[in-house]
This record gives structure tokens, sequence and C-alpha cells, in this order.
């Protein structure tokens, strides 16, 4: 009997040893949740413009990337602007920290290449480079052989990071050619690209080069020393025109258009609505109305700006702003479309602050004092006019900047400059995307 009583033991404990996980049983795969892809969708359903157009549900494993989430998202096709950058690269664009080579092109009619700005300086500035070099080769190949299937460039110059060569032929404007190396590095880019006084027919008439929007880095509140030495310029030179270059014009700071805003705006005019900011409905107690505050002492009655699609975002809101108030005349082409903005959301959310994750989306959209803020095709232009890169900031010769002087002479501009339009099939803006398309530099 004991014996049998010994086997029952040794049995049931080794049936007990027979029910105990095995060490190299794999358990199936558990779910992970990504925070940051969580926390992408969790501002964004707080404060998207377009809150109430977002998947009700998302399945975050879907997606490879935060760019892929975000893209996935977002309410197409109005939405061509929401983005996701890093803290750094956002608020060193805001005050033209930047890196790369430092130029920016354009197309002529017949798909010639032209430098169309430089950053004093950047690489490319301190190089000499110049608005008007032709570009016929990059790193040893013509320009064609970079055109792509839709018809647009990818001219392979790598990224901005610092210690990329690239090599650049140049036709220049005497007929000599000359091939440069230029080193990526980092540089404080400009935002004023030209300024000068022209004479026409005894007027006295300012013409401001404007790149981007960016604010002095320091100063507080937000603004641009730029902005403030160039308005005092024309002040002191007792302007009574005004012609604004904006068409290589991205956007930027909604501050520093302000600032711009309040110099250009009459006396009679301050404290007058410059514009509405409205959000989401979720966030409505944010709205806000934004009044100008007359800086210094220029009364114009018109402003003429040469505009492009390359002219967005910040440069729209000047447009849209004072066009209640004064006579806005565009010359050139359409500008870009786009009657909304954005700001940072990292700091709303300690995940993306601690990932160093920046979500820029649509945030908000800008009415003006008209109550005008659908214009997501564009301000169209007064007088279309061709483009012309090969000519030097300030030379009557330009295309545009010759309307405009004609358009202050005579009130109209001439079909014989008309005849000069074209539209480019790509442009710099179409380059680049997110937060490069704002501030768009090679």
């Amino acid at each position: 009997m004991r014996k049998l009583i010994w086997i029952s033991a040794w049995l049931w404990i080794g049936l007990l040893g027979s029910c105990q996980p095995n060490e190299d049983v794999v358990e199936p795969p558990q779910p992970v949740v990504d925070e940051v892809k969580k926390a992408i969708v969790d501002v964004m359903r707080e404060w998207y413009f377009w809150n109430g157009q977002l998947p009700v549900t998302v399945d975050l494993t879907k997606y490879a990337s935060n760019e892929a989430l975000l893209d996935g998202i977002i309410y197409k096709p109005i939405d061509r602007f929401s983005y996701l950058t890093t803290q750094e690269a956002f608020n060193n664009a805001f005050v033209g920290k930047n890196a790369g080579h430092g130029f920016g092109f354009a197309f002529t009619a017949d798909e010639k290449l032209y430098i169309a700005y430089v950053f004093a300086e950047s690489p490319a500035g301190k190089d000499g480079w110049k608005r008007g070099w032709e570009i016929t080769q990059i790193n040893g190949k013509p320009i064609a052989e970079y055109k792509t299937a839709t018809g647009g460039y990818d001219f392979k110059l790598g990224t901005s990071d610092p210690g990329i060569t690239n090599s650049f032929t140049f036709k220049l404007p005497d007929g000599s050619t000359t091939t440069r190396s230029n080193v990526k590095a980092e540089y404080q880019s400009n935002s004023v690209l030209d300024q000068r006084v022209i004479l026409a027919d005894a007027k006295k008439v300012g013409y401001w080069a404007y790149q981007s929007f960016k604010a002095t880095a320091g100063l507080s509140p937000t603004r641009s020393a730029e902005v403030q030495t160039s308005m005092e310029f024309f002040q002191n030179q007792g302007v009574q025109e005004l012609v604004i270059d904006l068409r290589y014009n991205g956007g930027g700071s909604v501050a520093v258009a302000e600032q711009i805003c309040n110099y250009l705006i009459q006396a009679s005019n301050n404290g007058r609505l410059m514009y509405t900011n409205k959000l989401n409905d979720l966030k409505s107690a944010q709205n806000t109305n934004r009044n100008f505050t007359k800086i210094g002492t220029i009364n114009l009655s018109r402003v003429i700006f040469l505009t492009s699609r390359g002219s967005a975002s910040a440069s729209e809101l000047i447009i849209n702003a004072l066009d209640p108030y004064m006579d806005v005349v565009l010359i050139g082409d359409n500008t870009y479309g786009k009657p909304v903005g954005s700001f940072p959301l990292s700091s709303y959310n300690r995940i993306l602050q601690t990932n160093n994750v920046e979500v820029v989306p649509i945030t908000f959209a800008i009415a003006n004092a008209a109550g005008k803020a659908e214009y997501f095709e564009g301000f169209p232009a007064d007088f279309k006019v061709g483009d012309s890169p090969e000519i030097p900031w300030g030379d009557v010769k330009d295309l545009r900047l010759a309307a405009a002087l004609q358009y202050i002479r005579t009130g109209t501009v001439g079909n014989r400059s008309m005849y000069t339009y074209y539209r480019p099939t790509w442009e710099m803006i179409d380059s680049f995307k997110g937060l490069h398309q704002e501030f768009p530099v090679y």
C-alpha cells in the first residue's frame, strides 16, 4: 500500500510539472503603442484647424513613419501645408539660421536656369555669386539631364548638412564661363535682397526686394531689425510710392508681417482691424483680432507688389490685410494661395517635446477687415508680366519692375509688357515641402 501511495505521489508531481510553462515557448507578440504617433494624433484632434475632418479612428500600425501618419490623416486636398520637423530646425528657420549653399533659382520662358537670389553670408554669397548668373551645369551635367518624368527637376544636391560639396558651371552676364565648387555650411541669412530709390517722372519710388519674413533673434517682441532699417531708409528718403518685390517669398513669421503692415498703414487707419485669427471650434475662445499700430511716418495711398506663384503665406497676409485700406496692385503672376497659418505644437505635449518632434499643422485661418479669407487659388495678378531672373536686382530692365514703374507713370501696364508673361512649369517653391517650402533655399 505504501508503495502505491509513493507511486501515485510521483505521478501527481510529474503531472504538475508537465503543466508548467516551458521556458522555450514563445509568447504571442503584444501590440506596441507608438507613443509619438499617438501624441501626433492627440494634438491634431485638439488643435488642427480641420479637426472635424480627421479620421474617427486611426490605426497607428498602418504607418511606417511619423511623416506617413501625418500625411495619411490631414484634410486633403485643401491641406498642402501641414508638416513635421524638429524643434531646433523650426526655431532656426524663423530667425534665419540656415545651412547649405545659400541661393535660389528661377527659370526663364525657354527654361534657362538662373540664380534668382543669394544670401550675403552664405557659402555662395561669400564666393561672389550674383542674381543673373546662368547655371549651365551642376556636377558636370547639363541642366536638362536633371529633368524628371513629371516635368520638374531634381538637381541631386544632397541634404543641407554642412560639408557637402557641389560643382556649378555658370555663364556670366559678360558671356564668360566659370566653374565653382561650393561647400555647404551654416550661415545667417538675410531677408532684404535689395533696397533703393528710383526716380519715375520726378516721383521717388522705393524698391524693396524682400525674400522671407524672418525675425531677428533675441528681440522682444518678435520683430525684424532688417525691416526697421529698410523702412526707416524709405521714410528718410521721402518715398512717394513703394514697390515691394515678393516674387520668391514663401512666407515666415506672422509677427514680422504685422510689423511691415504697421509701417505701411496710414496714420489715419491706426487702430483699425488688420486681420482676424480664427482657430477650430474647440479653441474658438482663443480667436483674436489684430489691429494696426502705426509705426513711423510713411504715408502711402497704394503699394505695388511684384508677385509669383512663389509668393505665399505671410506674403499673402500683407496683401490681404492692406487691401481694405489702400490701393494694392499686383504685377507678375498669381500668388500661391495659403490663407491659413500654423504654430508649433510640441510645447502642448510632453511626449513630442521629449522626442524632439515638432508638429506644425494648420491651426488657424486668416480674414482681412473686409472678411476676405478664401484665397486657396491665390490672389490674381492685376497685370501678368514675365519674370526676368537674368536681370540684376533693381535694374529697370527687369520686366516686372519696369511694368511697376510704367504703372506709376501712366496708371496702366501696356500690352508689350504683358506679352512677356509665361508661367514656369516648375518653380523654386515646387522643390520643397513643409518648413523648407516656407523658406526655400539650396
